[in-house]
């Protein structure tokens, strides 16, 4: 398992190869990447920073992929999440999961990503034409994690 906080760029097929390059049980890895947009809401995106509280959000992360790992056979996984300055097309994300089937590979990828936007602390920071403006979490998020519950 990789769980990662960083300002450094990753690479994509790196990171997803290492999931399964010597385990001859895997037969399906699923992956998200996130990248910062141009626009939210309605709005022109120059910039984004994104903050973090070292050590309780990989404290966090770990939880979420613990959370994952009772719920479904999980072989792996590489959660990567970008702090610091970003600009459009940046990647932001990996969720990655390695499972021997596909169906517990996208479910545990699509848990843990949700998951991460509610319950890991990021702070997003959005530099528009009008400034700055610090963003808040999304209901539409509350609403993917909630899904998950019972």
């Amino acid at each position: 398992m990789k769980i990662s906080v960083q300002n450094e760029a990753f690479d994509l097929s790196e990171e997803v190869a290492s999931l399964y390059r010597a385990n001859p049980k895997v037969g399906a890895v699923a992956s998200f990447l996130g990248l910062v947009r141009d626009s939210n809401a309605g709005q022109g995106v120059s910039a984004m920073t994104l903050e973090h509280y070292p050590g309780m959000t990989e404290r966090a992360l770990a939880r979420i992929v613990e959370d994952a790992q009772a719920r479904w056979e999980i072989l792996d996984v590489c959660v990567i999440h970008r702090v610091g300055p970003l600009s459009p097309t940046d990647p932001i994300v990996l969720v990655a999961v390695a499972s021997s089937h596909r169906g517990e590979a996208f479910a545990a990828c699509e848990f843990i990503m949700d998951f991460l936007k509610t319950r890991a602390p990021f702070w997003k920071k959005e530099a528009t034409p009008e400034g700055e403006k610090w963003v808040d979490a999304r209901e539409s998020d509350e609403h993917a994690a909630a899904r998950w519950q019972g």
